[in-house]
């Protein structure tokens, strides 16, 4: 069976951003937050696939796309705990870098795609407000992203992002009519229950973190006492010297 690119690409992105943050940050997930994850990925496999050929470019484009998001996720949540930074100080510090880079590198990537530059498009009243649409919510959504990543992880995140998918699913056959199908209903509770078992997983978690955390801080307190201690014995003799 061929698949969308753009699809397996969201799916591949949770075990991808656990595999960086292992590889980066050693971070360990339990058994029962991998098992929660694997049914949300199938969940949302099931009822977003479909029969539909494999472009080489697209390809490419989406393993650029899930390495470059995945570190950009893992870098936020690494950022504001390394420098204990809110999401918006954060946000308004890397958000004209990456303004930046899309308008020097964008219109190659596009141009690469879809061998058509970007000058040769013509934009008319309704191109250009839909545009200025687009970077809106662009804006709010980059807003939760870095609020979610702060207070959670990236693979929460990637976990709630999903959630979008069910929605958009249900809204489109509630406002639009679209087919929904056994498949789609049966990929979706599947889904749901993963993110069910997923949070119920990250709570059962919690107090293992605790004990790591306080016992990490214990420690740096232990040697800090023993530092300062040794620092005084060498002071008094060097006084009574």
């Amino acid at each position: 069976m061929l698949i969308i690119v753009i699809q397996i690409s969201k799916l591949s992105m949770i075990p991808v951003v656990c595999f960086l943050e292992w590889l980066l940050n050693g971070k360990h997930y339990s058994s029962k937050v991998k098992m929660a994850v694997v049914v949300v990925v199938i969940g949302v496999g099931v009822c977003t696939v479909t029969d539909v050929k494999i472009n080489a470019h697209g390809f490419v484009g989406a393993c650029v796309a899930v390495l470059s998001t995945s570190l950009q996720q893992i870098s936020i949540g690494s950022l504001q705990k390394k420098y204990s930074i809110g999401s918006f100080e954060l946000l308004s510090q890397t958000a004209p870098i990456q303004a930046l880079s899309l308008l020097l590198l964008g219109p190659f990537v596009d141009y690469f795609l879809t061998g058509k530059l970007l000058a040769s498009y013509k934009i008319s009243s309704a191109a250009f407000f839909f545009i200025v649409l687009s970077c809106s919510l662009a804006v709010f959504c980059n807003i939760s992203q870095y609020l979610c990543i702060g207070r959670f992880s990236a693979v929460s995140f990637q976990v709630l992002g999903h959630m979008k998918t069910v929605c958009v699913l249900i809204l489109g056959w509630m406002l639009f009519d679209s087919e929904l199908t056994l498949k789609n209903i049966l990929g979706m509770s599947i889904a749901v229950n993963g993110m069910i078992i997923y949070n119920w997983a990250v709570e059962g978690d919690k107090p293992m973190q605790y004990r790591k955390d306080a016992t990490s801080d214990v420690k740096v307190l232990i040697k800090q006492v023993d530092g300062s201690s040794l620092l005084k014995d060498v002071e008094l003799g060097k006084s009574q010297g």
